[in-house]
């Protein structure tokens, strides 16, 4: 189960920051070795007050274990011819980190492994990096390629999933007082893309657009009609970030004499510090200033059963199914790409062959 982590406790913030802005696959920066440690060392005491609203330290390892443990339950159910079923956590700037995940794998004796992202739609910056992360580390620890790999690398339309956010945001426009409920926006917030990695072609602008049209489509079937629009959080650093920014948004539809808004973390499945904090604490300020009485946020999946469910499905279908690779997975962005990039994409198609010949 691949994602980015988040710092445990307040001694982990700085090294979760470096390992971020070291990371060219998630930002490039002129003179990177310098300017990123010192971007680190401007804002880690303002990161680390922001985690201490939040109890101390980010929940995503948290829901991430419980997410796991509930998804081979049932697995163990639905697909017994496969299992036991074991599920381990890679994260990409914190530990439990990719090596430890492998290292794992490695001494457990593992023959097959599903690399599954827990970013349900694909970015180089997200998913790409940590199949980079993935790559580089597998021919560190396993060059006898002893473990064999298959990829579930997006899924932000699955029905299931759909199903999971409507319930999510039903729950708050039904809580809206009955005059509010038909008018009230529904903003759809996701992080936020440089311009330079969205303009190389990178599929997750779309792909956020395509979760958020069939959530709002399901809502439609439900009866509930209100006007929504998709925003862009936590931008950070010295570049041009794609917009409308979620807290621009905010404070416009205040200015036009809104009451109420629905926020929704379009892009989050596990609560951590962009909705924890960034969404609840920080923008409702905004929102609070901005005159708007009535700004409520849709949970977090996090334990929610159909969620759990869904990670489920989706894995079972990727084994009923064979195991297959997607096309979309081995099909370069238009733009420039890094080195490692071509080589994990060679290392996946390799995987995928081998995977193929088992059948």
């Amino acid at each position: 189960m691949m994602n980015m982590g988040g710092p445990r406790t307040q001694q982990d913030v700085e090294p979760f920051l470096s390992n971020i802005f070291a990371d060219r696959d998630i930002i490039k920066l002129p003179f990177q070795s310098i300017l990123g440690p010192l971007i680190v060392r401007r804002r880690v005491e303002k990161v680390k007050q922001q985690y201490m609203k939040i109890g101390g330290g980010s929940p995503i390892e948290k829901w991430t274990r419980i997410q796991g443990q509930e998804m081979v339950k049932i697995l163990d159910r639905t697909s017994s011819g496969t299992g036991p079923h074991h599920y381990y956590v890679g994260f990409r700037y914190t530990m439990p980190d990719m090596r430890q995940a492998v290292e794992e794998m490695l001494n457990d004796g593992i023959d097959h492994v599903v690399a599954f992202t827990q970013y349900q739609q694909y970015s180089g910056t997200t998913t790409g990096s940590n199949l980079n992360e993935l790559c580089r580390i597998q021919k560190q620890l396993d060059p006898q390629a002893k473990l064999r790999w298959s990829f579930i690398d997006r899924w932000g339309t699955h029905p299931k999933l759909i199903s999971a956010f409507a319930d999510r945001v039903e729950a708050q426009v039904r809580k809206l007082p009955r005059n509010m409920q038909l008018t009230t926006p529904v903003i759809f917030s996701a992080h936020s893309l440089p311009l330079n990695v969205v303009n190389r072609g990178d599929p997750y602008v779309a792909e956020v657009g395509g979760t958020v049209a069939y959530v709002v489509d399901e809502l439609r079937r439900r009866g509930i009609t209100n006007p929504y629009r998709l925003t862009w959080q936590s931008a950070v650093g010295p570049q041009r970030w794609m917009g409308p920014q979620t807290e621009f948004a905010i404070e416009s539809y205040g200015a036009h004499g809104y009451k109420s808004l629905v926020m929704v973390p379009i892009a989050f499945t596990s609560d951590h510090i962009e909705t924890l904090f960034e969404l609840d604490i920080e923008y409702g300020e905004v929102a609070e200033k901005a005159g708007i009485t009535h700004y409520l946020r849709a949970e977090a999946l996090n334990d929610h059963p159909p969620f759990v469910d869904t990670l489920a499905t989706i894995v079972k279908e990727h084994i009923d199914a064979g195991f297959p690779t997607s096309p979309q997975l081995l099909l370069a962005d238009p733009g420039e790409e890094s080195p490692q990039t071509a080589l994990t994409r060679e290392w996946i198609a390799a995987q995928a062959q081998r995977v193929a010949a088992r059948k």
